[in-house]
């Protein structure tokens, strides 16, 4: 254990460069007491460490020096070879650089770790899109992506869901997020931060003016807009009665948020269940309700009830002896 962490110690150093102790007391789960025995283990073992007093002050390694130890665990080592989607990174430009990375990796570790990362590697495939939808053509995401990193403006022709749909923009990119296949640009645009279907960029060019970044968590904004979205998404409720088979098979019809919900308002009545969901329009949960036939019945709102019963009775036409087919 004290020698992963004296190797942990050291990575960090390497990485971050000039830490405090208590900072690496932080980061390895310590005390800082642990921290002044483990320096000390480091200098007698020749590593090229050194301290600065005062407030400014910290631990870091000698200027140019780099150890060859990785550090990685077999479990760590084999997790790498699942981490790098090859798709999306090729999407980025970035397909050869990973290739590359991973045979450096292979090559830098010992044969057995080499043996279990070719095994993990061989066996196991990351497929992010989502089923039944074609990848999504981007041309300018590579554009994108090096305005991204290198915090350079764009102008962009972009089409929207609404009118207008055609609509320019100077953004200063954020971050890029994949999700289920699709790419999407988070970019600060006149006044505040917004989400870019990178697909739906009409033609872009790259500014020479750049900026500088602001304090930024992509990961949380990106959750913060999944939970408003589906807040919006869904502006009314309904009010159901599932039969056991029903109840037991509801949730792999609905969204996770309905299922919680009607998780959450289960009520028994007799051998069915009562439960209240969100619903997004009465057209939308018409057709849910619809998937699952005669194993769940409307109780309100009266529209989706009488939207229901208006599609059995014309389905019921369409089928029966002499309906639309026959009467042709």
């Amino acid at each position: 254990m004290r020698a992963s962490r004296l190797v942990s110690l050291l990575l960090l150093l390497q990485t971050k460069g000039r830490m405090t102790a208590q900072a690496l007391a932080d980061e390895l789960e310590v005390s800082v007491r642990t921290i002044y025995r483990d320096v000390d283990s480091l200098h007698a073992a020749g590593v090229p460490l050194y301290g600065d007093a005062g407030p400014a002050g910290g631990y870091q390694l000698l200027d140019g020096y780099r150890t060859r130890l990785t550090g990685l665990t077999e479990q760590e080592a084999e997790s790498l070879f699942l981490a790098g989607l090859p798709g999306p990174a090729a999407e980025l430009g970035l397909g050869e650089a990973v290739s590359a990375a991973q045979l450096k990796l292979m090559a830098a570790l010992p044969s057995s770790m080499r043996d279990r990362a070719t095994r993990m590697s061989t066996r196991f495939h990351l497929d992010a899109p989502a089923w039944y939808y074609d990848p999504e053509r981007s041309p300018f995401l590579e554009v994108v992506a090096d305005a991204v990193w290198h915090a350079r403006a764009l102008e962009v022709s972009y089409r929207r869901w609404q009118a207008p749909e055609d609509v320019t923009r100077v953004l200063r990119p954020l971050g890029l997020v994949l999700k289920a296949g699709r790419w999407y640009l988070v970019a600060l645009g006149s006044s505040r931060v917004s989400t870019y279907r990178v697909s739906q960029i009409q033609a872009v060019r790259a500014l020479e003016e750049t900026f500088e970044r602001p304090v930024f968590d992509l990961a949380a904004y990106w959750a913060a807009s999944l939970e408003d979205f589906q807040a919006r998404q869904h502006t009314g409720s309904a009010v159901l009665r599932l039969s056991a088979r029903g109840w037991s098979s509801f949730a792999s019809h609905v969204l996770p948020v309905v299922a919680r919900a009607a998780e959450e308002s289960a009520v028994p009545d007799g051998s069915w269940t009562r439960v209240t969901i969100p619903i997004e329009s009465v057209g939308h949960a018409t057709g849910m309700v619809l998937r699952m036939g005669a194993e769940v019945e409307v109780l309100e709102p009266v529209e989706l009830r009488e939207r229901v019963t208006a599609v059995v009775r014309e389905l019921s036409a369409l089928y029966a002896p002499g309906g639309a087919t026959g009467a042709s």
